[in-house]
């Protein structure tokens, strides 16, 4: 077999840089899009445990189940809530005319 008869069973095996760039560029978009479905895949899974531990927990989570809501424009207060309260529960309303009910 001569040389010329061994070029025509195999191609050009020359390094090209634009080859290796290819390479790369195929690598990172397989382990770029495995990392994007695996977080569309981890996250509702992640969140429902997070939910169920924090429901189990009750406030012990450390969680502050404040709600918020709205009121008329007319009746105006505030509400106040402070650590230095005997307990964590105390809450004083304050008026907008300066009359104070609760554990104020």
């Amino acid at each position: 077999m001569s040389l010329r008869d061994w070029d025509s069973i195999r191609p050009d095996r020359t390094f090209r840089a634009a080859d290796a760039g290819m390479g790369i560029l195929r690598i990172t978009l397989l382990f770029g899009s495995a990392a994007v479905a695996l977080a569309l895949i981890a996250t509702p899974f992640l969140d429902s445990q997070t939910r169920s531990q924090s429901a189990r927990g009750g406030l012990a989570s450390g969680l502050d189940m404040t709600s918020t809501g709205s009121i008329g424009r007319r009746d105006t207060y505030t509400l106040r809530r402070s650590v230095l309260q005997p307990l964590p529960s105390s809450i004083c309303v304050i008026r907008n005319d300066g009359s104070r009910h609760g554990d104020c």
